[in-house]
């Protein structure tokens, strides 16, 4: 049974960490939002840290996580951006004092090591959705769903019908996050088990060929076959090659997951675009795919 942090509430203390990329500006926009919703706000050493591409050195990293998931008085701790570092400080942390003491992990792309860690060892429900460095650009709802969210306010989603969507009704508790992250994480400690999940997936900047292997590579591992239900993001910024490939990223997961009988949505408003709305991993999620649209409701 998934363990819920407990929501937030005004007064809080909240962090901002850097566990990957090294920021390009102050995080202000953010620190305003949060303030705004009545959080206090503590920025840690690696907002300001900077070790070749990282935000300060593995270590440095490690040890900022470190901090706020041993204060007991931090309620909440937003990762400031992604890009590429997580998972060489992933196991320099310990998480053990979220057994105790559950708090909120929020944030997505690289990120999704955290998630997906989190969620293998310690059951622990996680927030995906939109972090600091993107709240300049984010839309006024993806930053609603973020705040309903955290503040354990009841929210779903009704999208659109997609053309390459599936049909179908299911429960499950939802996994996932970036799709390369996710194949990145196969074998190892952090890896979740699928079966009977709802997977979310989303990437940017991937080429299109890279997204068929990395689908074969998650259907060949056995990832796939035994999903209560599929919901496909966004597949954003897409390269192709001279010779192109010949199909879309959605028609190429469509082509791979087509064997299988459970409810597959397109489209849905998360990951790498300004309307990324917020999603519980590790929540219990009624999923609900028709001829008019999709709705994601979480269980209580």
């Amino acid at each position: 049974m998934s363990i819920t942090p407990p929501y937030l509430k005004k007064g809080d203390r909240v962090a901002i960490v850097c566990p990957a990329k090294k920021l390009p500006q102050p995080m202000d926009d953010a620190v305003a939002l949060l303030g705004s919703w009545g959080l206090e706000v503590v920025l840690g050493d690696t907002v300001t840290a900077s070790h070749h591409q990282f935000a300060g050195t593995d270590e440095q990293r490690a040890q900022d996580m470190q901090r706020f998931i041993d204060d007991d008085s931090i309620k909440a701790i937003f990762a400031a951006r992604g890009g590429y570092g997580t998972v060489r400080m992933i196991d320099k942390v310990n998480f053990d004092r979220l057994r105790s003491n559950p708090k909120w992990i929020i944030g997505f792309s690289d990120i999704t090591v955290l998630h997906s860690h989190i969620q293998h060892n310690f059951d622990v429900v996680t927030l995906h959705g939109q972090m600091p460095i993107n709240i300049p650009d984010a839309t006024g709802t993806s930053v609603e769903t973020l705040r309903k969210a955290l503040f354990g306010e009841e929210s779903h989603y009704e999208i659109p019908a997609h053309p390459l969507d599936r049909t179908g009704n299911t429960a499950g508790v939802l996994t996932g996050g970036n799709l390369a992250i996710l194949v990145s994480m196969l074998g190892s400690v952090s890896d979740v088990d699928y079966d009977d999940k709802i997977l979310f997936i989303e990437d940017v900047g991937e080429y299109l060929y890279n997204i068929d292997r990395l689908m074969y590579t998650l259907d060949r591992a056995g990832k796939l076959k035994n999903l209560a239900g599929l919901i496909v993001g966004g597949f954003t910024d897409l390269k192709d090659n001279d010779i192109p490939f010949g199909q879309t990223a959605y028609e190429i997961i469509k082509a791979i997951v087509d064997k299988y009988p459970y409810p597959v949505c397109f489209d849905f408003p998360a990951g790498h675009v300004t309307n990324n709305c917020a999603l519980l991993i590790g929540q219990p999620y009624t999923f609900e795919v028709s001829q008019v649209g999709t709705t994601l409701r979480p269980q209580q």
